[in-house]
């Protein structure tokens, strides 16, 4: 079954509500966001968080020192790093590790050492969907995620045109701003359930 990440959660309510939803991975933002926090308040977080939801620090360019730092504090199972990545940035680290993959026109894939990768929109966290069309996953040896404007309105969509080992969503669960916790709750779901499910 496709797996679910909710991303950008800031607040115990949030994770909370995630978590109890079903979620398999919970995302923490400590690159510069509207839904950044702290190492300390991540690892806070964390503490309500049971072993078997993996928790995902989300960077963008970060140095191996920052990424081992947040790892260390936060207790994190996954970096998930989005820009620029030096090619050693990935070797024996002590979590799994996400290179994020900005889809353009092109559909490129780089060859990466991350144990997996994630394709988003050309603008993270926008709330915009990519052209699936433009992406050829068939080739990839990696397990990958998918993201980049998904809701429950068409993830199902998604998971059907891509088969893919895990779905991401952060905006599309948002309501002003804001984690709505109703969108949480259908968005997981919607993929747990399949598409026959109403609203």
């Amino acid at each position: 079954m496709t797996k679910v990440k909710i991303c950008g959660l800031s607040n115990i309510e949030a994770v909370e509500t995630a978590v109890s939803a079903g979620a398999d991975y919970i995302g923490f933002v400590f690159a510069p966001s509207k839904r950044q926090v702290t190492v300390e308040q991540a690892a806070e977080l964390t503490e309500i968080i049971p072993a078997n939801v993996k928790k995902v620090g989300v960077f963008v360019s970060p140095s191996r020192a920052e990424l081992l730092g947040a790892v260390d504090k936060v207790g994190l199972d996954f970096v998930q790093v989005h820009g620029q990545v030096a090619d050693d940035l990935f070797e024996d680290l002590p979590c799994g590790s996400i290179q994020a993959v900005q889809v353009d026109e092109g559909g490129h894939v780089p060859n990466s050492q991350a144990d997996y990768l994630l394709f988003d929109a050309p603008v993270a966290g926008s709330g915009q969907t990519f052209d699936w069309g433009q992406l050829d996953t068939t080739e990839l040896s990696q397990p990958f995620f998918i993201a980049g404007g998904l809701n429950e309105d068409n993830v199902a969509r998604a998971i059907q045109h891509f088969s893919p080992f895990a779905v991401d969503v952060s905006s599309g669960v948002e309501t002003d701003g804001q984690k709505d916790h109703e969108k949480i709750r259908r968005f997981i779901e919607r993929v747990k359930n399949g598409i026959s499910r109403t609203k």
